[in-house]
C-alpha cells in the first residue's frame, strides 16, 4: 500500500485539491455564484464587464464597442472565451480554476523533482508536500473561486519557473535549447499580459544561470526568451499606442497603484490595517474619462513624493514589507457599508460615516465584515495555516544552505515578486501566488525531520539529506 500510495502521489494530491475546492463550491454557493440574478461579484467586476463585452463586441472595453486599456488583458480574454464555450456561469469559471490549480500543483511537483536532480525520489517527495500544502492552502481555495485572475497567474508563475529549470538543464546550445528558450519568452509575455510584474524575476534569473553557466551561455539562452516576449507584447502595445496615440505599459492601472502606494497617506493607511485603495487621488487629477492623462499624472504624482520626501521611505518600505509578509490576512481590517477613511488632526486614520475620504465600499466588499464568517474563522485558519508552514519555510531554507545555487531559483521569486509589490502596494492577495513555491521549503523542512527521525530508529542511521559533490558516483545512503 506504501509503494503504491508512493507510485501514485501526485494523482492523489490533484485529487485532494479537486475534492477541497468542490466541497467550499457545494457548501458555499451563494458565495460563488456571481452568475445567479442579483448576486454580488466576489473577485473582480472589471474583468466580467470586459469579458461580457469582449464577447458580445468583439471589442477589449470597459465600455461595450469602445476599445481601451484600462487592465492586463489575458485574463478577460480566457475568461470570455470561458463564456463562449460554457456560457456566463460561476460553475465554468469554477471548473476553469480548479483545472488550472491542477496543473499548477503538477507544475510545481515537476519543479521540486529538477530542483533536486541527484535524489529524484527526495524531490518527489518534497514537490508531493508542497502540492499537498498548495491544495489546502484555504487562502488560495477561496481565492481561486472567485471571478479573479489568481488561478491563471499561478498557473503561469509555475510554467515559467519550470521552464527556466528546463532550459538551464540543457548543455548544448542546439535547436532542443532555443525551442525551450522560446516556449519562455511566450509564457513570459503571456505572463506580462496577466500582471507585468515577471519581467523583474527573469532578470534575476540571469544571477541563477550565472551560478551554473558563463556569461555566453547565459545570454545565448536568455537573449531569446526577453526577445519572444517582446513578439508576444508587440500586438497589443501597437493596439494601444492607436487607441491613445502614446505608449501605454500594458494596461492604464499602473500610475493609480503607484500613487496609492506612495503618498502622504499610504504609510497611515497601511499601519491602521486598511487597503490604500480607499485613498481617493489628487483633487487636480485628471478625470477617468482622460484615463492616458490621468495615469501619466498619478505615476508622476507617486514618483514626486518618493523623490521629495526621502525621509519617508525608509519608514514606509519598511511597513508595506510588513503588510506584504504578515502571516495575517492583509489587509487587516475592511470598511462597512457606508463606512469611509479620513485623517484625524494627528495624522492618523479614522473611520466615519458620511462625509469621508472616499465614496465608500461596495455590498461585496462589506461582505468581509467582523461578525462574518471569513473574519470570525477564516483569518484565524489563515494565521495558523500560513504562519506554521512560513516557520516551516524559514526552517527549509536554513536546513538547504548547502544546496542554495539551485534553490535561489525559489528566493528569486520571492524577492522579485516582494521588490514589485512593496514599490506599489502589498496585501495577502498579491503575494499569495508565490506562497506553494515558498511552501517548496515548508516541505523541505518537513521531509528532512522524517528522515532524521526515521534515521534515529535505525541502528545505522544515514545523513538526513547527503549532498553529493561532482565527481563522487558513492551510492546514496
Amino acid at each position: 500500500m506504501r509503494q503504491r500510495l508512493s507510485q501514485y502521489k501526485l494523482a492523489l494530491v490533484v485529487a485532494v485539491a479537486v475534492l477541497a475546492r468542490l466541497a467550499l463550491l457545494v457548501a458555499f454557493p451563494q458565495v460563488f455564484a456571481f452568475s445567479e440574478p442579483g448576486a454580488e461579484i466576489h473577485g473582480s467586476l472589471a474583468y466580467d464587464e470586459y469579458a461580457v463585452n469582449l464577447l458580445e463586441t468583439g471589442v477589449y472595453g470597459r465600455e461595450p464597442g469602445v476599445a481601451d486599456a484600462g487592465l492586463p488583458p489575458l485574463y478577460s480574454y480566457v475568461l470570455s472565451l470561458i463564456y463562449r464555450l460554457f456560457g456566463r456561469h460561476y460553475l465554468a469559471v469554477a471548473a476553469a480554476h480548479i483545472l488550472f490549480d491542477a496543473l499548477s500543483i503538477a507544475l510545481l511537483f515537476d519543479i521540486c523533482r529538477r530542483l533536486f536532480p541527484r535524489a529524484p525520489q527526495r524531490g518527489e517527495r518534497i514537490g508531493a508536500l508542497a502540492g499537498l500544502f498548495f491544495a489546502l492552502y484555504p487562502y488560495l481555495i477561496f481565492q481561486n473561486l472567485t471571478l479573479n485572475d489568481t488561478a491563471l497567474w499561478i498557473l503561469l508563475v509555475h510554467l515559467f519557473v519550470w521552464q527556466l529549470l528546463r532550459l538551464r538543464e540543457r548543455e548544448a546550445l542546439d535547436r532542443g535549447t532555443l525551442l525551450l528558450a522560446a516556449k519562455a519568452g511566450v509564457v513570459l509575455g503571456l505572463a506580462t499580459l496577466a500582471r507585468a510584474l515577471l519581467p523583474a524575476l527573469a532578470l534575476l534569473a540571469v544571477i541563477w544561470f550565472l551560478f551554473k553557466l558563463s556569461w555566453a551561455q547565459t545570454l545565448l539562452r536568455l537573449l531569446p526568451v526577453a526577445l519572444l516576449s517582446l513578439v508576444v507584447l508587440l500586438p497589443w502595445l501597437m493596439r494601444s499606442g492607436r487607441i491613445y496615440g502614446d505608449f501605454v505599459p500594458i494596461a492604464l492601472n499602473s500610475g493609480e497603484n503607484i500613487y496609492q502606494g506612495n503618498n502622504p497617506y499610504s504609510a497611515a493607511v497601511f499601519r491602521a490595517g486598511y487597503d490604500v485603495q480607499w485613498l481617493p487621488p489628487p483633487t487636480d487629477a485628471p478625470p477617468r474619462e482622460e484615463p492616458l492623462r490621468r495615469n501619466q499624472f498619478l505615476a508622476e504624482a507617486g514618483w514626486r513624493y518618493l523623490r521629495e520626501h526621502p525621509a519617508a521611505i525608509p519608514e514606509l518600505l519598511w511597513v508595506k514589507l510588513i503588510v506584504y509578509w504578515n502571516p495575517q490576512v492583509t489587509p487587516l481590517r475592511n470598511l462597512r457599508q457606508d463606512e469611509k477613511l479620513a485623517l484625524d488632526e494627528d495624522g492618523e486614520i479614522v473611520i466615519v460615516t458620511g462625509e469621508g475620504s472616499h465614496i465608500g465600499v461596495t455590498a461585496a466588499n462589506a461582505a468581509y465584515q467582523d461578525e462574518g464568517l471569513f473574519n470570525v474563522i477564516g483569518r484565524g485558519v489563515h494565521l495558523v495555516y500560513f504562519g506554521g508552514l512560513l516557520l516551516l519555510a524559514i526552517a527549509g531554507a536554513w536546513l538547504s544552505r548547502r544546496e542554495w545555487r539551485m534553490l535561489s531559483l525559489l528566493l528569486f521569486v520571492q524577492l522579485s515578486q516582494t521588490l514589485m509589490y512593496v514599490l506599489f502596494h502589498p496585501s495577502t492577495r498579491y503575494r499569495s501566488p508565490t506562497d506553494p513555491l515558498l511552501f517548496v521549503f515548508s516541505a523541505y523542512a518537513v521531509v528532512w525531520a522524517a528522515a532524521r527521525w526515521r534515521g534515529r530508529l535505525s541502528p545505522h542511521p544515514p545523513t538526513p539529506f547527503p549532498i553529493k559533490r561532482e565527481g563522487e558516483h558513492h551510492q546514496q545512503t
